[in-house]
């Protein structure tokens, strides 16, 4: 058993393997390096005796300006026996032999393994790695609380009737009334940004260009596609979704505020489990909720209830491992992050509550403006 950083020219090995395993996934296909063109990339792979890959992780790199250093991060890697002390191992030997090419400070993995697996996070430990978790879920790169219905070979007809009465009565609504669910190119990406940018300004959130939803479509290929609603021939929601390695996730979703009435969404999301369950996935993955589920009152709530209409069931998971080469850069990188993260988080409270405040200014406003209505004289009796 030997690790490597594998040639480009083999990339498509590695790319067939993480395709096959179980714990593949879009973000560690080579692929993926196609969306985050920013960062540099690497795969650390480790063979056994007959040159057959046993595991490996694709690595995004980023240089770290003025301290001369690299951040390295296996987003929702490595791909590998998670529980295989040998081959974690010697994956890890691996990327050691990268962060010393690269001047690395710190390496950050990120697998899809469950909080409740004790024997993975004590090897974890065991190895030297640190375990990051934040309580609400969203305090790490990628959320820790997926809401993810698994499909367990049933039909479209079983997974229909496993919904709640609610959300089945909404998928119907939005049939009766005539919305239109397509698989959309590119050339709809306009229309996409522009429905993200109302539902990021509603919901507080950062809407990224259309430049990287268009590498995106591009880098994944067959694996990637755009799904767009209409109604009365107009998009009134949209969605960017994957299917690979067995699992189908909602990675990007938008929602116009005209016409919710006729529940584009619910549809939208039905015609994306199809997707999963004519492909032959294991699972449809809703992606990230809010770890504080039990307060209604919370501002993300309605997102866990939305989800939770499908019936499926919520994941916590492990979270972040951070494996640190060099203490002081680390701590420094990390205190720009956290001023930086704090500011932007300021940002989305203050656009919160300012879309909150104009809300409640135009439902006072409307009772108002409905009484200087004129009216219609009432017939002389």
């Amino acid at each position: 058993m030997k690790a490597e950083i594998l040639p480009k020219e083999r990339y498509e090995e590695y790319e067939a393997f993480v395709q096959s395993h179980p714990a593949g996934g879009f973000t560690q296909s080579v692929h993926w390096a196609g969306v985050k063109n920013n960062w540099d990339f690497a795969v650390v792979a480790v063979r056994d005796d007959k040159g057959d890959i046993l595991g490996g992780a694709s690595v995004l790199i980023q240089k770290i300006p003025f301290i001369g250093t690299s951040f390295l991060y296996a987003p929702r890697g490595p791909v590998c026996d998670l529980h295989d002390r040998a081959v974690m191992e010697e994956l890890k030997r691996g990327v050691d032999l990268l962060a010393k090419e690269r001047r690395a400070h710190v390496f950050k993995m990120d697998p899809d393994i469950l909080m409740s697996d004790k024997d993975f996070i004590s090897l974890t430990q065991q190895m030297g790695f640190t375990q990051i978790a934040g309580s609400l879920g969203f305090e790490t790169i990628q959320a820790r609380f997926n809401y993810r219905l698994y499909l367990q070979g049933r039909s479209e007809e079983e997974l229909f009737a496993n919904l709640t009465q609610k959300t089945r009565y909404n998928v119907r609504v939005a049939l009766k009334r005539g919305v239109e669910i397509r698989v959309a190119g590119p050339e709809e990406l306009d229309e996409f940004v522009r429905i993200m940018r109302v539902t990021g300004e509603r919901d507080g959130f950062n809407v990224r260009p259309k430049a990287y939803f268009e590498r995106f479509l591009s880098a994944l290929g067959e694996h990637a596609r755009l799904y767009m609603g209409y109604y009365e021939g107009k998009a009134v929601c949209g969605a960017i979704t994957t299917n690979y390695a067995g699992k189908t996730c909602y990675v990007y979703g938008a929602s116009d505020n005209a016409y919710r009435n006729v529940m584009p969404n619910y549809l939208i999301q039905w015609e994306m489990i199809r997707w999963a369950v004519e492909t032959g996935c294991t699972v449809y993955d809703f992606q990230g909720v809010s770890g504080n589920i039990t307060d209604e009152e919370d501002h993300l709530y309605g997102l866990y209830r939305f989800k939770k209409g499908f019936n499926g069931q919520l994941d916590e998971l492990a979270g972040e491992f951070d494996f640190v080469y060099r203490p002081f850069a680390a701590q420094f990188v990390d205190t720009a992050i956290d001023a930086k993260e704090k500011l932007a988080a300021w940002k989305r409270r203050r656009a919160l509550k300012k879309a909150a405040a104009e809300e409640r200014a135009q439902k006072k406003a409307e009772p108002a403006a409905k009484a200087e209505e004129p009216q219609e004289p009432k017939p002389e009796a």
